[in-house]
Order: structure tokens, then C-alpha cells, then sequence
């Protein structure tokens, strides 16, 4: 299984419309895939029209109650499963400051769960909390969703550091996979720097063995579209509302980019793809 979080400190940079569309994206093209709900502002879940589950349990449940995974998974829609978040999740980070082993909680139940998916994706909340190193020491990779914007670059070294020592200290093979750049004007001069500053800088630390030396950066970026803004308000999928926008094609190219990266990767193993449930 592949597993993957995708973070930025950063609201309103495209998180959470990526982790949810490429979820759908790759379940579209056969992948099974579950989308773990980290935030608790619970958009992610809404987005896909989710709710809590019959019983009324949420990933709060999951991180305070011992709850297994399982009991509040829900498909939303053919081969898409959902571990949905809610306003609850928000005390999750206080109720567990005193809990020994608080970080990896997430990836206790992970372990203990019996079900098996080809992509594990978890969508963060804006922060760099509890919440967030429990879904940094879940997963293998990190996916970080851009704006190319200057104030979207802020507070970037703060989170390259926070992977960097989450990599070190509770999850020894993390590292920073994919760089994707969101809400995307190529006609602008801003954005062609931003975008220009921001390889410059990962270019000049390929190879330096951080944990971000490896970063890809996606060749799709994900262009501003009306339509990706108008689909959570109708708890569909750009796939379900617009399927011939261009926010339904840019995510199909990126499910098919994060496909082909895997496959590279498998390729370079000389190993099958698992779907093991080890993070």
C-alpha cells in the first residue's frame, strides 16, 4: 500500500481539493483507495457528502476512544472509502497532550486494520500539531500542495524541519515525494517566480540526502476552475459534478502521474506492488 499525507500549514492552498480529488481520481481508475480525514474542520469528508457513520463515530473516536478504524470507514463511492473527521477532532489535540506514545496512535490502528488498499491518503489539518505527526508517522510519503503565490511560500522551512525531524526520530523512511503546485494562473508573471524560486531551491538540495532530496515536482498543476470550488457544496467528487472540467482533467493527469511515479518506483525495486497494510 502506498501511503500518503498531504500537507501544508497553509490553509487555502488547494489540501484538501487535491487529497480528496486525486483519492477519487485513482479510484476511478480501479485503485482502492482510503481517505483518512486528519482535519477537524471534517472538509475533506463533506467534500465527498460524508458523514459520521451509523455510529456516530469519527477518526476522534479512532485517536481518543480506541475505536478501530473499521467502525467509522465508509465507502462513498465504488472502490473510495472514507474515515471521516468532525468538529470532536479539534479537542483530540488537548484530551491527548498527556498521552504517552500520542504520536502514533494512527499508525497503531493502521496496523491493526485488516483491510487492504493499493493508496492510503490523509488529508492534514492546517497545522503542525498532534493531528499532523500522527498522520507524518502513518505514512511514507508527503505530498505538498503549493500555491504559487509569495505568502503561500511562507513558513516553508518550518515545514520541511518538522518532516525532516519526524523522519529522524518516529518514522525513519518519510520523505517528501511530490511537489504540487494548485489554483494555478500560468499567465502571470507572480506565479512563473514562484514556481521558479521553488525549484531553484529543491534543485540546489537534490542529492543532499535531506528527506525533501528526492521531491518530484508534478508536471500537471491544477488550474484555478470555478467548477473544483462549486463540487464540495454538492458532497461530489469533480468527477461526479464536472466531469469534463478542466479541474476534473487536471486531477485525472495528476492520478495518472502519482500512477506512473509508482510504477517507476516499483520498477527500480524489481518487487511487485503489496498491499500490505504496514505504513
Amino acid at each position: 500500500m502506498r501511503t500518503i499525507s498531504m500537507i501544508n500549514q497553509k490553509g487555502g492552498v488547494g489540501k484538501t481539493t487535491s487529497s480528496v480529488n486525486l483519492a477519487a481520481a485513482l479510484a476511478d481508475m480501479g485503485q482502492r483507495v482510503c481517505l483518512i480525514d486528519m482535519d477537524p474542520q471534517a472538509h475533506a469528508s463533506l467534500h465527498l457528502g460524508v458523514t459520521t457513520g451509523e455510529s456516530g463515530q469519527s477518526m476522534y473516536h479512532v485517536l481518543t476512544e480506541e475505536v478501530p478504524l473499521a467502525a467509522v470507514r465508509v465507502e462513498a463511492a465504488p472502490r473510495l472509502f472514507v474515515c471521516p473527521a468532525d468538529l470532536d477532532l479539534a479537542a483530540a489535540e488537548m484530551e491527548l497532550s498527556g498521552e504517552v506514545g500520542r504520536e502514533i496512535i494512527l499508525r497503531d490502528r493502521l496496523q491493526e486494520d485488516s483491510e487492504s488498499f493499493d493508496y492510503l491518503i490523509i488529508d492534514c489539518p492546517p497545522s503542525l500539531g498532534v493531528l499532523t505527526l500522527n498522520a507524518l508517522t502513518s505514512t511514507k510519503e508527503v505530498f505538498l500542495p503549493l500555491q504559487p503565490h509569495f505568502l503561500a511560500l511562507h513558513g516553508l522551512s518550518k515545514l520541511l524541519k518538522t518532516i525532516d525531524i519526524v523522519a529522524r526520530r518516529l518514522n525513519k523512511g518519510l520523505h517528501l515525494s511530490g511537489l504540487l503546485y494548485c489554483l494555478c494562473d500560468a499567465s502571470t508573471r507572480l506565479a512563473s517566480e514562484v514556481i521558479h524560486d521553488v525549484e531553484e531551491f529543491f534543485e540546489a538540495e537534490r542529492g543532499g540526502g535531506q528527506v525533501w532530496s528526492k521531491v518530484t515536482s508534478f508536471q500537471t498543476k491544477i488550474r484555478r476552475n470555478i467548477r473544483l470550488a462549486e463540487a464540495p457544496s454538492f458532497g461530489q467528487s469533480i468527477f461526479q459534478y464536472a466531469p469534463t472540467s478542466h479541474g476534473a482533467e487536471d486531477y485525472r493527469n495528476l492520478a495518472l502521474e502519482v500512477l506512473a511515479q509508482a510504477a517507476a518506483e516499483t520498477a527500480r525495486a524489481g518487487e511487485q506492488p503489496s498491499n500490505c497494510l504496514v505504513a
